[in-house]
Order: C-alpha cells, then structure tokens, then sequence
C-alpha cells in the first residue's frame, strides 16, 4: 500500500500532458471520469489489462502501412524452452546421436511432433547437424522440410546455416542461394557471417568466384562486419587461379577494415607461395604477422603451427608454441586450449617421438590449461595403436584425477588392445566399469558392443559375449546386423543352436532383415534336420521398442528394498543346455515399463527367456 501512496505525486503530475484518451475520457459527460493515479493493486493491474487489451484491438498504425509487409511474428525458441519435458527429449535425442543411432534420434524427433512434448528448435537443429556430419545431406534437408516447414516449428539462423551448408557440401549451390534469399524476404532475423562464410566457400568451390565476390559485397552493404574467413575464402579462390593481384588487393581491403584479424589468411598466403616453391616469400608473409605484435587466439595459432610443421619449419612452430605458452593468462587471457596440444602430440607421432608426445601432454603453462576428454582421446589412441597400453593406461586414470569423464571412444582405444594383447578378462572389466560405474557415464554406441562381441567370440568367451549383448536394452541400444551376425555364426559353429534359435527370433522382432545371414542360418539347421524350427522363429513379427520419450517422469522403481535390484546379470553356463537358459533382468524389465504398455512387455519377456521362465514372467505380469 505504501507503495502506491508513493506513486501518487508522480502520477498525478501526468495532467500537464493529458493524453487523447485522457480529454475524450473528460470531454464526454457520458463516460464516467477516470482518476490517473491509482489506490489499489487490484485497481492499477485493471488498468493495464485495459490498455493491453485495446492494444489488441486496436494495433498501432504503424503495423497498418501498406508500404512495408511485418514479417512473421513467430520467433524462434530461445534456450529458456529447454526446460521440463523438452529438456529431457532434448537430453534423450543427444545421448541417441552420441550414440551412433542418427535413424533412431530422427525417429524420436520426428515422433515428437505429434506428441504432448514438442521438440524444440534446438533439439531439430541437432540432428540435422549430424546427419551432415555423416554426409547424409539429403537426410538433414528433408529434416529442416518436415520440421520446419511442415510441422510449424519457427528455425533460427543456425537451422537455416544448417541447410545451406548440407546444400553446399551437395554440390548444389542455387539451393542455398534460395534458401538465403529465403531469410532475406521472410526471416525475423538477419543472416549472420556463418551463412557468407558457407555461401562463400561453396561458391569457390564450385567455380563461381565472381559469385562470391559479389556476395562478399551484398555483406558489406547489409551493414555486417568484415569477416576474416569470408575473405580467407575468396583468396584461397584467387590464389589457386593464380591471380595474385585480386588476393593482395582482397587482403589490403581486409586490413583496412580490420586490424584484428584473423591469422588462417595468412596461413593461405604461406600455402600459396610454398605451392610455388618460394620459401622466403612465405616466411616474410610469416614474419609480416608476427611483427603486428598483438596475441592471436588458440585457433589461429593451431592453424599456423599446422602450417608451418606441414612445410618442416619446426623452429618456427616451437617459438611460436611457446609464445602460446607465455601467453596464456586465464581469465584474461587463453593463448592454449586442448587443440594445440592435439597439434603437437600429433606431430611427435609422426616423426615417431612417443616419450615426447607424452611429456608434451603433461608440460603445462604457468596457469593451467583446461583438458577435455578428446585431448586425452587423441592420446590414448595413439598410444594404443602404437602397442603402448600401459602409457595409455597411466593416462586414463589421471583422466579422474583431473576431473575428466571418460567417454564411449575412450574405452574403445582400451578394450580394442586388451583384445589385442590376450588381456580379455581386463576388457571384461573395462565394460563392468563402464556400464556399471556411476550413475550418469558415458553414452554406449552400438560399435562399442559390436567390438566387445567380436573381441570375445573370437577368444572364445562366447558366454561372456551374451552377457553383453544382453545389457544392450538396459543402454537403449538396439542391435544391428553386425551385432547378430557376430552371435549367430559363432554360436552356429559352436553347435549352439538353441541359443542360436533365440537370437534368430530376436533378430525377426528387431526387424533385422539380412537374407545371407538367414541363408546362413537356415542352412546350418537344416543340416541338423531342424529347418522347421528355424524357419518358425523367423516367421515372428517385430516388436516395437519402447521409449520413454513422451514424459519427463521416470516410473516408480517396484515395492521392496532397493537390494532387489540386479547391477550385474549372472554370467550364463557355457553348456547350451545348462537349467538356467539366458540370464534375463526381469525386475529391471518391470521397473522401466507402465501399465499401458503390458501387451508389449509380454512379447518382449517372451522374446527374452526360455519357456522355463515363463512362469516367472506371468507371475511378475499379475504384480503389474
């Protein structure tokens, strides 16, 4: 209350300047006199309902001129709508991608569309991008179609640079064209200097360079700033049609308009020149950077030491390491990331120094520098290709010390040389430590089980590699034709061929379908006179598998203390005819599944044991 006592002064101040609504509201002895200053809340939030609803009614008439259309309202999503049950399709989408499984994230985008839980621009731009990381361009241009175009979903300025650049790396460049005449005529937002930086360096590749220049200009005349890389594109053009003049002239245009640039341009302008042998005039355009005197970001510099180990001047590239190294003073600061140390540890490989590649890791500048788990990746396997396990080793576990989180690339360099070495109980640890570690570990992909299975059926560990294939749904993975291949055959010439039934039915309900391995198959039993068997098992129908993407509610683990869970699954008798069949995690089964989908758990359990535990699972049915 004291709050408005405080506004009524200035309030009341405001009949200086009376507003139109304020005389006709005087002026008409019909219309009841409305004081400005208020004495409730109740009465002040009244007012501003009214003016917000007249404001609908009737819009300024500005919006009204004919002369310039508005643009489409809609805006796109911004990071504030990753919350909530968007977030956790957001969060399953990512591990989906992290995964290998790109079919199945588009599936589970796409699905969500007509779903309670819409995904967010963010969560369709991520698959798109990946699909043109795997050069399934078409696949990300019917992506940016079906969301964006066809199902409502507003993109941003990364979904459409998204579609230029899968339309670029397609050799079809008047496509992107199109599309950024599109953001032109009907975006809400301007293009940014990624769309020229792709637009550009299409172009160049496709041998439109006048195109390009001309691009270049419609930039800079749209008020957007000089762009180091645009520019870099049109030179590297010019100097690779020998026209040096045109470069210069590019280059002398950038330095005028930015003093601050960056140095991949004159990392081009060294390639040029020692393309054309002329080492003195590549150094000098080396130096000409150098003597600008201010420091150059990680980036730049990564791509000057690349440059300068590429053509053998090793003393350059370690002046200008350690230039780095002195100055790198975080936070004000970065000289270094974990991309130049990838730089260096490769260039030790190369030249075959593997103790200095090591030693190189660990020499840190004064203020330390942050390491990421694709640091030690680079490393480790390189380590492990080069037969030195126990460096690497040594290396994964200073990964926990340093508060780096292994991940599914990180175990394979592991698993992969103990499998090499004969070390296969170590490998067996190594997939207990990841799968069984904490709560929130690294993603499996389905290459990851593909080599455990192959590893271990090799070695004969056939029981083992079971034991694996059967923690797969606990990790949403879903199994392949490599990964059935793989079990079949080894089980097939280990006359295993009950087990080997099993995973054929498995395979028709995955809706696996490889006709030389069912030929495969089909044979091997029949020469054991049980092709009605076979072809039986084949004839299942697929399950569809469950997914719990439409809620962001996990369901109730089953009454009882929490010791009733299984962490490890019992390891199955070599014996193809041992009592207990496959070891199945029933209560796990139950634990992630809802009533309303008991039709589908019941084709699964039975997809899942033998007939000696099917009383096992009716009995846990009746509890659901």
């Amino acid at each position: 209350m004291a709050l408005y006592r405080r506004l009524v002064p200035l309030r009341s101040l405001s009949h200086l300047h009376p507003t139109p609504a304020a005389i006709s509201s005087v002026s008409s002895p019909l219309t009841p006199t409305r004081h400005l200053a208020y004495f409730s809340a109740e009465e002040a939030a009244a007012e501003r309902r009214r003016r917000k609803r007249r404001l609908r009614i009737e819009p300024p008439l500005h919006l009204l001129r004919r002369d310039s259309p508005p643009r489409d309202p809609r805006l796109p999503d911004t990071t504030s709508a990753l919350v909530g049950p968007r977030l956790s399709l957001h969060n399953h989408v990512q591990s989906l991608i992290r995964s290998g499984d790109l079919d199945g994230a588009s599936a589970a985008a796409r699905a969500a569309v007509s779903s309670r839980v819409h995904p967010t621009v963010f969560t369709c731009n991520a698959v798109a991008a990946f699909m043109i990381r795997a050069a399934r361009h078409d696949d990300a241009v019917s992506l940016f179609d079906f969301f964006f175009r066809r199902s409502g979903i507003v993109p941003n300025i990364v979904s459409y640079n998204t579609l230029i650049l899968a339309h670029c790396e397609a050799g079809r460049v008047d496509s992107a064209i199109e599309v950024y005449h599109e953001i032109l005529a009907g975006a809400p937002f301007c293009p940014s200097a990624v769309t020229y930086r792709h637009l550009t360096k299409g172009l160049v590749a496709a041998g439109r360079i006048r195109d390009a220049l001309d691009l270049l200009r419609e930039m800079l005349s749209r008020g957007a700033g000089a762009d180091s890389l645009v520019y870099n594109n049109l030179i590297a053009g010019y100097i690779d049609l020998d026209d040096w003049n045109k470069a210069f002239e590019l280059f002398n245009e950038l330095t005028e308009r930015c003093l601050v640039y960056d140095g991949a341009v004159h990392a081009t302008f060294m390639e040029g020149y020692w393309k054309q042998g002329k080492d003195k005039e590549a150094m000098d355009n080396y130096r000409s950077l150098l003597d600008r005197g201010f420091k150059m970001t990680p980036a730049t510099c990564n791509v000057l030491l690349e440059t300068l180990f590429k053509h053998g001047k090793h003393k350059e590239a370690d002046d200008l390491w350690e230039t780095m190294m002195d100055n790198h003073s975080p936070p004000t600061f970065i000289g270094i990331n974990a991309e130049s140390y990838n730089v260096i540890v490769n260039q030790c490989f190369k030249e075959g120094q593997l103790q200095e590649a090591i030693e190189v890791f660990h020499h840190k500048p004064r203020k330390n520098v942050q390491m990421d788990v694709g640091c030690f990746n680079n490393i480790i396997g390189k380590l492990c290709e080069n037969g030195m396990l126990a460096e690497a080793e040594k290396l994964f576990e200073e990964m926990e010390a340093k508060s780096v989180l292994p991940d599914v690339y990180t175990y394979t360099y592991l698993v992969d040389s103990c499998f090499k070495e004969g070390r296969v109980d170590d490998t067996m640890q190594y997939f207990y430590q990841m799968a069984d570690g904490r709560e929130h570990g690294p993603k499996f992909n389905i290459g990851f089980f593909n080599r455990m299975l192959e590893g271990l059926t090799e070695a004969d560990r056939i029981g083992d590699a079971l034991n694996v294939y059967w923690r797969m749904p606990d990790k949403e993975i879903k199994p392949n034709t490599t990964t059935f291949e793989i079990l079949v055959k080894a089980l097939c010439k280990e006359r295993y061929l009950d087990r080997a039934r099993d995973l054929a039915r498995d395979m028709a309900r995955a809706g696996v379908v490889d006709p030389e391995l069912r030929e495969y198959i089909t044979e091997t039993f029949k020469n054991a006179n049980r092709q009605e068997e076979i072809e039986r098992a084949f004839e299942e129908k697929p399950v569809p598998t469950y997914r719990a993407v439409e809620e962001n509610t996990v369901p109730p683990p089953p009454p009882g203390p929490p010791q009733t869970r299984i962490a490890y699954r019992p390891p199955i008798p070599s014996s193809p005819h041992g009592p207990s069949g496959f070891a199945v995690n029933l209560e796990q089964i139950m634990h992630h599944t809802k009533e309303k989908q008991v039709m589908v758990l019941l084709n699964c359990i039975l997809a899942l044991v033998d007939p000696m535990k099917r009383s096992q699972c009716q009995h846990l049915l009746s509890k659901g």
